[in-house]
């Protein structure tokens, strides 16, 4: 025969408009709240003081309540907020005159009529004042205009870098290791495309169009576009490598995932698959094409050695000689130290969207 069920500790406040439970349960495992009847039921596993055992009370309410509480846990305790029907001042929580043993008014909470009501009043001010303050800020003419700028320029560097993308992924079934040696010769023009109206993210974020950081968008922009345009663009023996097939495959699939997170931001919607791959696709690729990139300079020094190009020799009007393969090696360094910014900033986004939150049950 089973014995009598185990009752937690429940301490409970009010408001004009709300009840507040909070059950002294630490580790709470399957919880199974509902209100039926205007009668609350509670059941669930964890600590309490009793040990680890299911923990189980029910509650018949003075008057009339919501059916869907709202349940917070935390490590240490579990709170219930239920609405009431009506706004009013309870003269008790059950319907029952005798108060049960296991609840007890929770001080940490508690406030008296009158303290409620002056604090429900103070809210209703600060409510309307916010209202006023917000109904004295002019609304932007441009936000329209803004708003379909960026959705149009995010939706043009989705088409671009999913055209290099499909492109390349072809070529790569069809011709396999071949498609390696001219991707730069059939990517290229589609590439200088997109990576020269990517300048225009930098005056997004100068400007305050986008909240962006200015430092990592100068960082990566700036860093891809001198691989692309001073290394690749200048010397036609890099152009034939095949790290240039790897450079420009990470940095499409990355874009992939980035354009149409941003574009769907820009209209309010949010789609939880897309959230996920856009800050954790980053996680392998962006080391990946880092590494691209430092190969791509490593493989170009010698090159420039040889030829000269970009280097100072004397006689110059600064009369001093810089040659070019020592500013790739001091590069280099800035390279990695620039995949190091980012991969922070990114990192700290992606705890940001994707972190461990509070669970919320209703």
């Amino acid at each position: 025969m089973a014995g009598p069920s185990l009752r937690p500790h429940v301490h409970w406040a009010q408001r004009h408009r709300e009840l507040f439970l909070r059950v002294d349960l630490s580790d709470v495992r399957n919880p199974d709240i509902t209100i039926t009847d205007n009668v609350l039921h509670f059941r669930a596993q964890g600590h309490g003081a009793k040990g680890d055992n299911i923990y189980e009370f029910e509650i018949e309410f003075l008057e009339p309540v919501e059916p869907k509480p709202v349940c917070r846990m935390t490590q240490r305790q579990l709170n219930i907020t239920v609405q009431k029907k009506e706004s009013n001042w309870w003269e008790r929580l059950t319907k029952q005159e005798k108060r049960p043993l296991f609840l007890a008014p929770d001080f940490d909470r508690w406030l008296d009529e009158s303290d409620a009501e002056m604090e429900l009043k103070e809210k209703e001010e600060e409510k309307i004042n916010k209202m006023k303050i917000e109904s004295r800020i002019p609304e932007d003419p441009f936000k329209h205009l803004k708003k379909g700028y960026l959705i149009m320029y995010n939706l043009v560097q989705f088409l671009g870098f999913s055209w290099i993308f499909v492109n390349m992924t072809v070529r790569l079934f069809i011709l396999g290791k071949d498609s390696f040696y001219d991707t730069f010769h059939t990517i290229s023009d589609m590439m200088y495309f997109c990576q020269t109206l990517a300048l225009m993210e930098i005056m997004n974020s100068l400007i305050g169009l986008v909240r962006s950081p200015l430092i990592p968008t100068i960082v990566q922009i700036f860093g891809r576009n001198f691989v692309l345009f001073v290394i690749l663009g200048t010397l036609e023996e890099m152009q034939s490598k095949p790290v240039v097939f790897f450079i420009f495959y990470f940095w499409s699939i990355i874009e992939l995932f980035r354009y149409p997170y941003y574009m769907l931001s820009c209209i309010g919607i949010e789609w939880k698959p897309l959230t996920w791959l856009r800050y954790t696709a980053w996680i392998p690729l962006y080391p990946l094409g880092g590494l691209s990139e430092a190969v791509c300079i490593v493989q170009s020094i010698p090159i420039f050695s040889e030829t000269g190009k970009f280097s100072l020799g004397l006689p110059n009007p600064l009369n001093v000689t810089i040659q070019f393969p020592f500013v790739l090696q001091i590069y280099l360094i800035g390279l990695f130290l620039g995949v190091f910014v980012n991969f922070r900033y990114l990192y700290k986004q992606r705890k940001q969207h994707l972190g461990p939150k509070k669970r919320k049950m209703k």
